[in-house]
């Protein structure tokens, strides 16, 4: 399993990142990324945190820790400029909060994410098929999620995805240990959201292709 949505201290999560990774561990989890919630004031804050947590703990924690960020409820106009900053600034990973229907998030923000090149959609509620056609041109990953309220659209998101040949990954966007659900309740998710079982299989298979995408390009050999 692998969760490529998860938060902290740093933002609204209730673990420490230390506690976070052990708890992913226990879970089954093989690796994660930890996305807090950022917009330009805390950005440099949470990466240089999480950043030097991975340089320094990584290879002992028993799961595979991505550093990477969620931009979050930022103008859809400065989501380019704050995706590029933040990969300047030793993001691994890059998920931009979607336009989720129990948030009020700005009208544009899914565009300006796909558009910016963001690694992950998350949870893009009533996602248009022009940003389902775009976010498979682009890349981009859309989000199914396991997280209450967020979920609602997984049915909607699953159908356009499969309409134009957009990628989807299964994450929890956990913020504390019940978060982060077994791999029977994943499988439930995905296919409660309308997917097969082979592309349940596939949206996990995509998870493990980012993770190693990521991990290849950290290379120096």
């Amino acid at each position: 399993m692998i969760d490529l949505h998860t938060h902290t201290t740093f933002s609204d999560g209730v673990l420490i990142p230390s506690e976070l990774a052990r708890r992913a561990t226990k879970a089954g989890y093989r690796a994660m990324a930890m996305t807090d919630h950022a917009d330009s004031s805390n950005l440099d804050l949470i990466l240089t945190n999480i950043g030097r947590f991975v340089a320094e703990s990584g290879a002992f924690l028993g799961v595979t820790v991505l550093c990477g960020v969620e931009i979050t409820h930022v103008p859809p106009p400065l989501i380019p400029h704050l995706v590029e900053q933040a990969r300047a600034r030793g993001a691994q990973l890059v998920v931009v909060h979607g336009e989720t229907i129990v948030e009020p998030v700005e009208t544009g923000t899914n565009l300006a994410a796909i558009e910016a090149g963001a690694d992950i959609l998350a949870h893009p509620g009533l996602l248009t098929p022009e940003e389902a056609e775009l976010a498979a041109e682009r890349g981009v990953a859309l989000e199914i999620t396991t997280r209450k309220g967020h979920s609602l659209t997984n049915g909607h998101v699953a159908a356009l995805a499969r309409r134009f040949g957009a990628r989807l990954v299964i994450n929890n966007d956990a913020h504390a240990p019940e978060d982060l659900v077994s791999q029977e309740r994943r499988k439930k998710v995905a296919l409660g959201a309308g997917l097969s079982y082979e592309e349940y299989l596939c949206a996990e298979s995509n998870s493990r292709d980012i993770v190693s995408r990521i991990l290849g390009a950290g290379r120096t050999d």
